[in-house]
């Protein structure tokens, strides 16, 4: 058994395609195959499914792949314990990021982190927390910046800062003319919300509290899988909703008629912070790329004093976790 095979392996559990997965390796195809059966042969057990419609793991395969994962990052690590005595971010990170962050804050850090890392190479992954999750767990990503649960038990976490939420409407609106909202005035409202498996959802709900087990719900009506599309529903005139605030300007810019105002409510903000595996050996890493997120963020998130402490505190004594919003976008 050899460290080649296991990531032949490996590459056919993640793509379901013996083509691409040799592309990934940079082997033929046939080169993989034949590795393959090999690796059969010598554990005389089936790991991989043929047929001629779909390629899928065997149930002992994917014990196997489990396992394969986890000597193959051991392995990796090795060389990169030797990477890491040349610089800091000198080879692979891969990244993975909650689709209702990733269009908001990557473009404030790429930059940034292409001139300041050059030899890193960044491989990221844009999805849902609990698929990152997974992916983490399964060693296919170093590191995932998400909304914070509240117990990161068997993780190294580093928390980053406190992204407020705001309320958004149509022009005409109630409370489009509202300074702020508050959390009983958002009790009244009905919510657009983002489609079941988004925390974004999970978050707006907890924010409105009991309304929801009193049988006054979210509009089942609509559903949607981006931000954008619910901007779109609520410029409309369709309904309101709730968008972190790092969105707001980008939002606004692409809907006019979106109306935004802070809100003041007792869980109004969601915890962004780095996640990553306590046996991961590169942490210093990992902290140095959290500082540089740190360095660009814009003022309308309150950062985390003490990013590796598991309680963040505001760098604001007495602020709270309201929007603050520019002027020009205020008076919209």
């Amino acid at each position: 058994m050899t460290l080649a095979e296991l990531r032949y392996l490996v590459a056919v559990a993640d793509l379901s395609h013996f083509g691409r997965a040799a592309e990934r390796c940079r082997v033929t195809q046939p080169t993989l195959s034949s590795q393959l059966r090999k690796l059969e042969e010598q554990l005389g057990v089936p790991l991989v499914e043929r047929t001629t419609r779909f390629v899928t793991l065997t149930p002992i395969g994917k014990a196997v792949v489990a396992h394969a994962r986890r000597i193959l990052e051991e392995a990796d690590q090795i060389s990169e314990l030797v990477r890491h005595r040349h610089g800091t971010l000198t080879s692979i990170l891969r990244l993975g990021i909650i689709p209702t962050l990733s269009p908001y804050i990557l473009p404030l850090i790429l930059e940034q982190l292409h001139q300041r890392f050059p030899a890193l190479r960044l491989v990221l992954r844009e999805d849902l927390t609990a698929n990152l999750m997974a992916a983490l767990d399964g060693y296919a990503l170093d590191v995932v910046l998400i909304a914070l649960p509240e117990h990161t038990e068997g993780y190294r976490a580093m928390p980053l800062f406190l992204e407020p939420f705001c309320f958004a409407c149509a022009p005409g609106h109630p409370l489009s003319n509202q300074p702020v909202v508050t959390e009983r005035e958002l009790k009244r409202e009905c919510l657009l919300l983002l489609d079941e498996g988004h925390c974004l959802r999970d978050q707006a709900l907890e924010v409105c509290g009991e309304k929801f087990s009193s049988g006054i719900g979210p509009s089942d009506d609509f559903r949607a899988t981006s931000l954008e599309t619910i901007s779109e529903m609520v410029a409309a005139g369709l309904g309101c909703t709730l968008l972190p605030a790092m969105a707001v300007p980008h939002l606004t810019a692409r809907h006019k008629q979106l109306e935004v105002r802070p809100l003041i409510a007792t869980k109004a903000h969601r915890r962004i912070g780095l996640l990553w595996r306590t046996s991961f050996p590169q942490a210093d890493d990992l902290e140095e790329f959290g500082r540089l997120i740190l360095g660009q963020l814009p003022d309308c998130v309150d950062v985390v004093d003490t990013p590796c402490s598991p309680a963040p505190t505001p760098r604001r004594p007495g602020s709270k976790p309201v929007a603050r919003l520019r002027s020009s976008e205020a008076a919209r």
